[in-house]
């Protein structure tokens, strides 16, 4: 009865903001009787009594605290006179917990160390992400911990009520300082369970225990929180425990159907806990497992935001509005941004894309003003970006979990469905689209010339989320397109920016004629090279008639018409058209100019092209030369002349040379560019080439994978450097005698090509060409004899009989009639490549073959 009355008194002292339930079970020892609520259970043998339980829920603490008497015959009050109070005020977790094993080995671990200090955990991560389950969960599988005290960390009155609460129940004081006190010198294993810890202005670190001993757990939003110790950043769900989470939420069986039907549900929800939760509470009242998704996408925010009926734990809030208690703590500078960030793609949020467009805010043009008041915010008091402000704002989103960031890549994040529900928050949503258009297209803007393939990578994403393609930024997206390898996408933009201009400029306005010239550069990168060389030809003719033989823009549309004329074979009407551009830029510009020696540069490509590999070095240590003099050894230009002359020493088989020049680009272009700059990967691409002329297949092996990996993860498997490395590296497994990885490889490059250049592309032929071949290498001769039948006609038709690769094409087939006994026709190739070798010998299709 002691208990009891204990129990009135505390009830008495404040019935609004206290329960109290109370359990007693009976006796583990021998067979016995059954405890009831008065704890008198039935007649047992020896060994543990019966366990009184009680809950003591108060304002900001909850209780569960255990007492276990030795034998039956002891009374309550027996117990608790003669045994230390126990706390733990940890509910369990929820019923349908689910996965997150990974982390809960690693805390597991982590808790076992002997660290010789305090043991700190801290689980962060986005509202909803599951945090507190799985700190209860650990708790509720941790049977070492003495006491186990959950404090609500939500704000610092919550915390000091937890602490007080402690310091009460154990009898050792009233106030926080008592309970610090009192953890501090008892070296029992308890834990404190700092749950919700999300305030960003509270010094969470006052409050643990001043020692060198004790456990605590964390639950925060805030990744900042992780200066405390050992930590694990709470994110989406794995698909299995994802579909277990819904269908347990849902009260559903696990039939095949059911869990297809889920997989796609939880994949819609991006694998967030809490929505799935919802999700399936909505399922279990409605039945509507098979129409949720339909439902999902016409009702998304209602069902993201309404509470449910019935809940497996006490969490309180829906998705949307555990995140908008996030963002109401926001500045207004913090929250409009991340609005703004919510019009990017989620992913591949890079600082540069907002600084290189701050840079041409000095002189706006009236297009761009609608990001300029957005950017202002970001710039010191003499107009240049300042990083430092940029940071804080992101560093105070970050600490909600509502953006995140990846140090490896370096750029930011938005979880999908915070990214979504930020949109619903705008209230005008299309001048957001309009206002995120501009900064991309000034973000372009403002990218140096070197930078611009990368950059455009980098932004592409964001042009295609961005929703509105607005044509006044079409020659910008059109360029974007075309650095990131999406010709066609290009060519449409392109296309409809020609017929937009022709009509209301003319066909002769410099703007057209721009836009033409963008128009023909795709050609090239589709490999349409007639299309665009009858294109370069009718714009170099206005441009010179509009501006004269001497401007500028008529220097470079000669130039980019001799490089379509190289691209074609054409070489001595490539070399004549940028000899007269070279003599032009010297009388005009000077030797020294950077124009004049970027003219040198592209006419000793061209001899190079020519097989005349002296006169290309001549022009390429000229080229050099002039460019360390006037732009330094580390410039991106210097490396590009210094890698062209080392292609041409292996040209001229001087290796070693070769190699030594590619080792010191690849080097200075890690420092100066990075790792995963494009540059630095086709330096590395290179080296790779030149370890494959000198025999040293496994050296160049080890390049080629690295820069597949790379570019596959900074280009996608699409783009056309991307299938030129995996191609270059099928030519090297080739070599070593690696034929199945060869033929994967070369199908898979096939098949990209055909879809993304066409079936008479020369690259396209090329890998088809090194596929029969490897076909060959692995003894499937029909298979090798069919292919090469194919690529043979076309080069006959596309090249003529005497082109270089179409000899050598002839020859690769006849090596495999041969293999098939088929003389006749391995004769009459043989009959062909007679024929046509000293004519290939003497014309402008001489060069030399390389892997490209």
């Amino acid at each position: 009865m002691a208990m009891q009355s204990m129990l009135r008194r505390l009830l008495r002292r404040d019935k609004d903001s206290q329960t109290f339930n109370t359990y007693i079970h009976g006796g583990q020892g021998g067979p016995g009787g059954e405890g009831h609520i008065h704890g008198t259970g039935g007649d047992g043998g020896p060994g543990q009594g019966p366990t009184v339980n009680y809950d003591i829920r108060a304002q900001q603490i909850i209780m569960n605290n255990q007492f276990t008497g030795s034998a039956v015959a002891h009374s309550t009050s027996q117990i608790v006179d003669h045994h230390p109070l126990i706390v733990n005020n940890c509910p369990p977790p929820s019923r349908i917990f689910q996965g997150r094993q990974d982390i809960l080995e690693r805390m597991q671990k982590y808790f076992k160390l002997d660290l010789g200090t305090q043991h700190i955990y801290v689980l962060y991560g986005l509202g909803g992400a599951g945090k507190t389950q799985i700190g209860l969960k650990f708790i509720e599988e941790s049977s070492h911990f003495v006491d186990r005290f959950l404090i609500d960390s939500s704000t610092p009155k919550t915390i000091d009520v937890g602490l007080k609460g402690i310091a009460t129940t154990k009898k050792i004081g009233d106030s926080p300082q008592d309970a610090l006190k009192w953890l501090a010198s008892n070296h029992d294993e308890w834990l404190l369970f700092f749950d919700n810890a999300d305030d960003p202005k509270i010094n969470l670190n006052k409050f643990f225990p001043k020692c060198n001993h004790g456990n605590i757990v964390v639950t925060s939003r805030n990744p900042g929180l992780q200066v405390y110790g050992a930590s694990s950043q709470v994110t989406d769900m794995q698909e299995a425990d994802a579909v277990g989470l819904l269908l347990r939420s849902a009260a559903l069986g696990f039939s095949e159907t059911n869990q297809l039907m889920a997989a796609e549900i939880v994949k819609v929800l991006c694998y967030l806990p809490l929505a799935i939760i919802q999700a399936g509470a909505f399922i279990s009242e409605s039945g509507a497992l098979d129409t949720y998704l339909e439902l999902y996408k016409e009702n998304r925010t209602i069902l993201l935001s309404d509470e449910p009926a019935q809940t497996h734990d006490d969490y309180a809030w829906t998705v949307y509005t555990t995140w908008q208690m996030s963002f109401n703590k926001l500045s207004p500078v913090a929250a409009k941004f991340l609005q703004l960030c919510s019009f990017l793609h989620w992913d591949g949020i890079f600082e540069e894309i907002f600084s290189r467009a701050a840079a041409v805010i000095s002189n706006p043009t009236e297009e761009f003003q609608e990001p300029i008041e957005l950017l202002s915010q970001f710039l010191n008091t003499t107009g240049k970006w300042d990083s430092l402000r940029f940071i804080k704002i992101m560093n105070e989103i970050k600490a909600y979990s509502l953006i995140n960031f990846d140090p490896e890549r370096k750029c930011f994040s938005i979880h999908p469905l915070v990214h979504s529900w930020c949109q619903t928050l705008a209230t005008h949503q299309k001048s957001y689209h309009s206002c995120i258009t501009a900064l991309l297209a000034m973000s372009y803007e403002g990218t140096v010339r070197e930078d611009e393939e990368l950059a455009s990578l980098r932004l592409l994403s964001h042009v295609n989320s961005s929703m509105l393609m607005e044509s006044r930024f079409a020659a910008q997206f059109g360029a974007m397109y075309s650095w990131a390898g999406q010709y066609r996408e290009a060519e449409k933009i392109y296309l409809c920016l020609v017929d937009e201009r022709r009509n209301l400029l003319g066909e002769d306005h410099l703007e057209t004629l721009r836009a033409l010239q963008g128009l023909a550069a795709t050609y090239v990168g589709l490999n349409q090279l007639k299309k665009a060389e009858e294109l370069q030809l009718v714009l170099l003719e206005k441009l010179r008639k509009l501006l004269g033989d001497d401007h500028k823009y008529t220097l470079f549309a000669m130039e980019n018409l001799a490089m379509t004329h190289r691209a074609l074979g054409q070489y001595n009407k490539a070399q004549n058209l940028q000899i007269l551009v070279l003599e032009n830029c010297r009388r005009l510009l000077g030797n020294d100019h950077l124009d004049t020696i970027y003219a040198m540069h592209m006419l000793g490509e061209t001899y190079r092209s020519l097989g005349q590999f002296q006169k290309a070095e001549v022009f390429q240590v000229s080229v050099l030369e002039k460019r360390r003099i006037f732009l330094g050894d580390n410039h991106p230009d210097t490396l590009n002349a210094m890698h062209c002359l080392a292609m041409t020493y292996g040209d001229l088989d001087r290796h070693e040379e070769a190699i030594r020049l590619n080792v010191e680009v690849v080097e200075k272009r890690r420092k100066v560019l990075g790792d995963d700059h494009l540059d630095t990967l086709l330096g590395m691409h290179n080296l790779g080439l030149t370890y494959h002329h000198l025999g040293q297949s496994a050296k160049a092996e080890e390049l080629q994978v690295v820069v597949l990996e790379k570019q596959r993860k900074l280009l996608g498997d699409d783009h056309p450097d991307t299938l030129s490395a995996m191609y270059n590296l099928a030519v090297t497994y080739g070599d070593l005698d690696r034929h199945e990885e060869a033929r994967r490889l070369n199908v898979e490059v096939v098949k990209k090509r055909r879809e993304l250049l066409g079936d008479d592309n020369s690259d396209t032929l090329d890998a088809m060409h090194n596929l029969g071949w490897t076909y060959h290498c692995l003894g499937q001769s029909a298979k090798a004899e069919e292919l090469q039948i194919v690529v043979l006609e076309r080069r006959r038709e596309l090249l003529g009989d005497c082109h270089k690769s179409t000899l050598l094409v002839a020859g690769d087939l006849a090596e495999t009639f041969r293999c098939q006994d088929k003389v006749p026709e391995a004769e009459e190739l043989g009959k062909l490549i007679e024929v046509n070798q000293d004519k290939s010998a003497g014309s402008d299709n001489e060069v030399p073959e390389q892997p490209e």
